[in-house]
């Protein structure tokens, strides 16, 4: 009887193992030798498909960051909904897979996704009239906003311990309940802080009208 094959290594199949150990156990997590080891594979395979760890990491960025919505920069959107749809969607991306932000906070670098969002932004900035430079400022504080929210939980960080507040912290009385409602303040929270981003630069605007 012959043998299974043994599934073919391939560069989706690296991707795949490594967002996965990523998710479970963060970017410490990703070497050469343990991706090779959950792979079944030796070592030095990884080579033809990837030249270092760093490479890997990259794509498993790009892959996260390819889930990101960008239709909205081209279906006619005014400027600041598009720009709420965005980071709606960016930070959706991002909170399925936190533990890989660290890594995308470097920057798009040669990754297509991020290179392919960072000119979609500023693409719909320019044509809605924001001088370039301005429109560079936007792009960067929106990818400062989005990645902030997403390294992790403001309610989450407060422990379930009544006492350790009531004593010595007057105004946090009913922090230890925010870990209970998590999902609600972050969501609220993000929301909030989009809205007055946004708004706030609506009334920057150099133009009194979207020309696009």
């Amino acid at each position: 009887m012959a043998r299974p094959r043994k599934p073919l290594l391939s560069r989706e199949r690296i991707v795949d193992t490594a967002l996965a150990l990523v998710d479970e156990e963060g970017l410490a997590a990703v070497s050469t030798r343990r991706l090779a080891a959950e792979l079944g594979v030796s070592g030095p395979s990884l080579y033809n498909h990837f030249r270092t760890k760093d490479e890997i990491l990259d794509a498993v960025v790009d892959r996260v960051c390819a889930e990101v919505d960008l239709s909205m920069f081209e279906d006619g959107s005014d400027w600041a909904e598009a720009l709420l749809r965005w980071a709606r969607s960016y930070r959706a991306a991002l909170a399925a897979h936190p533990r890989i932000v660290p890594h995308l906070a470097l920057g798009p670098g040669r990754r297509p996704s991020q290179l392919r969002m960072a000119d979609a932004v500023f693409g719909r900035m320019t044509a809605a009239g924001w001088p370039a430079a301005q429109a560079t400022h936007i792009g960067a504080v929106m990818r400062y906003f989005v990645t902030g929210s997403a390294l992790g939980s403001f309610a989450g960080g407060f422990v379930d311990d009544a006492a350790l507040y009531g004593e010595h912290y007057p105004h946090l009385g009913q922090a230890h309940l925010l870990a209970d409602h998590r999902e609600r303040v972050d969501e609220g929270a993000f929301e909030t802080g989009l809205a007055a981003l946004v708004d706030g630069l609506a009334l920057r605007h150099p133009m009194p009208a979207d020309h696009v």
